[in-house]
């Protein structure tokens, strides 16, 4: 597969991802985890037309948001993206998979995208016009390719802290659930994940729990707080490929690949994890 088939210029020099045509998607990468999430949706992923923007908002029926076609007519209105879906309005393209994947995890995680949407309105309102600061970055970041990681066991930390990626990915720790996904949570992942053996890079807030939901409620807490995603630099990295049963080919080769698994850089720090919330 070319570089051609996959990116494209934007005219800035940034090269984007561009997602296969839906026919042209092979519908067993659904069965990847990275979209475990969303089993309870999966016609909507696998069927061979696309669902209308009215058909969509109409079967996820978000509470408080409606999904409204992102047209000339819409932009018209001059708000920011943000700003309209604190108003109610998710501007959604048709026939494109990064706003469904955006839709379906707005309905799996809808406190959580409301925490990212209300942090967001808070600091476009304090920067000037056409300015971003670095919080507006990693809300960003996190919910484009966010991932929520729990622990039960901080020698995990450690490794991870210095990206001993042999140590972390080590097998009978994510079989015994020491270390384990709670939620993949970035649409953009989920997008690129749609060619087979793409190698995903998950932006990661970990929180030290044993419940999958009551560490999402905890991300979404310290979001709504300002506790957490509030600079990229409090995001930790991790090769979703290399979590064992991720990737079909996993051997010592695959795991010496600095091109992927990367050495930690100088001065590079991580934060602690998240609590759970009290009862």
């Amino acid at each position: 597969m070319t570089a051609a088939m996959t990116a494209a210029g934007d005219g800035s020099g940034v090269r984007r991802f561009v997602p296969p045509p839906r026919a042209a998607v092979d519908l067993q990468v659904f069965a990847h985890p990275v979209f475990t999430g969303l089993r309870d949706v999966r016609d909507l992923l696998e069927g061979p037309e696309w669902p209308s923007i009215a058909a969509l908002d109409a079967r996820l029926a978000l509470s408080g948001k409606q999904l409204v076609e992102q047209d000339a007519t819409l932009l018209a209105d001059g708000l920011h993206y943000e700003a309209r879906i604190a108003q109610g309005r998710i501007a959604t393209r048709a026939e494109n998979w990064h706003d469904l994947f955006n839709a379906l995890v707005w309905a799996r995680y809808p406190q959580l995208k409301q925490a990212l949407n209300v942090q967001q309105c808070r600091h476009i309102a304090s920067m000037p016009p056409g300015q971003r600061n670095r919080a507006q970055a990693a809300l960003t970041q996190f919910d484009e390719t966010g991932v929520i990681v729990r622990v039960r066991n901080h020698t995990l930390l450690a490794a991870w802290n210095v990206h001993d990626w042999c140590a972390l990915f080590e097998s009978r720790h994510w079989l015994s659930g020491d270390i384990a996904i709670a939620a993949v949570f970035g649409h953009a992942l989920m997008e690129q994940a749609l060619l087979p053996g793409r190698l995903l890079v998950g932006k990661c807030v970990v929180v030290q729990g044993e419940v999958d939901d009551a560490c999402v409620d905890a991300v979404t807490a310290a979001i709504a707080e300002g506790r957490a995603v509030t600079d990229p630099l409090q995001l930790r990295p991790l090769p979703l490929a290399g979590i064992p049963g991720w990737h079909q080919v996993q051997d010592a080769a695959f795991y010496a690949d600095i091109s992927y698994f990367r050495p930690l850089r100088a001065g590079r720090q991580y934060p602690p994890p998240l609590a759970l919330l009290p009862l």
